[in-house]
């Protein structure tokens, strides 16, 4: 697909009301407002497009970029253009959307690595986000490797930056629902750590309690015979 055509087809799709709805949500930059619906039906259609994907993140527009993350090819995707996109993120969505884009390539435990020591707000965010991605589809990482960030989480949770807080308790519920062992660790974690302040706002969210989310998601689980 050429990206001029494309490009037009995305204006044609946004709408104003998404577009408040995304600023609320701390999208400052330029975008159309498309909604996740019509994104999905163009990644449908599009497939996988590296080359479409790179000209799409390099228009700058937020709709682009999330389209970027979701038709980039994970294999074609090396370093160099991962920590390109990296210096670009400016907001959570486009973050978490990016986070688990990095998740599907061969890169993802060592970008989790090392973005979760990041000090600044969305690469750190990007690595804790990354870090729930590989506790709940990496089952070859040892309960070692989580048990350290389970650590890490407790001891400096309070003091990272508004986002990448609530990412680590993101990240605390995955490795949490991963299995029994964890499940136990994380919810002693939780329980030391208390209330996780986040400041969502000018939005209805709210960072779930980590204890009660784990229990909700592995009781449901049971019931389900998983």
């Amino acid at each position: 697909m050429e990206l001029p055509a494309l490009l037009l087809e995305m204006e044609n799709l946004g709408t104003e009301q998404n577009r408040k709805i995304y600023h609320r949500h701390g999208v400052a930059g330029p975008q159309y407002g498309l909604s996740f619906a019509n994104l999905k039906k163009l990644q449908k259609r599009i497939k996988k497009d590296q080359a479409l994907a790179v000209e799409l993140w390099a228009t700058g527009n937020h709709d682009c970029r999330i389209l970027a993350t979701l038709v980039a090819d994970p294999g074609q995707a090396g370093g160099e253009c991962l920590e390109s996109w990296r210096a670009d993120l400016d907001n959570y969505i486009v973050t978490d959307s990016f986070a688990g884009f990095v998740g599907q390539t061969a890169l993802a435990r060592r970008k989790a690595g090392e973005w979760t020591q990041r000090r600044e707000e969305w690469p750190g965010r990007a690595g804790w986000q990354l870090t729930a991605h590989l506790a709940m589809k990496d089952p070859d990482l040892p309960d070692a490797y989580f048990e350290e960030r389970i650590a890490v989480i407790t001891a400096s949770i309070h003091q990272g930056r508004n986002r990448v807080k609530d990412a680590m308790n993101n990240a605390l519920i995955a490795i949490g629902i991963r299995n029994p062992h964890l499940e136990e660790l994380a919810i002693a974690a939780a329980r030391t750590i208390g209330k996780v302040e986040v400041d969502h706002g000018e939005t209805s969210c709210k960072t779930p309690d980590a204890e009660g989310y784990i229990r909700k998601t592995v009781a449901r689980r049971k019931s389900r015979g998983g």
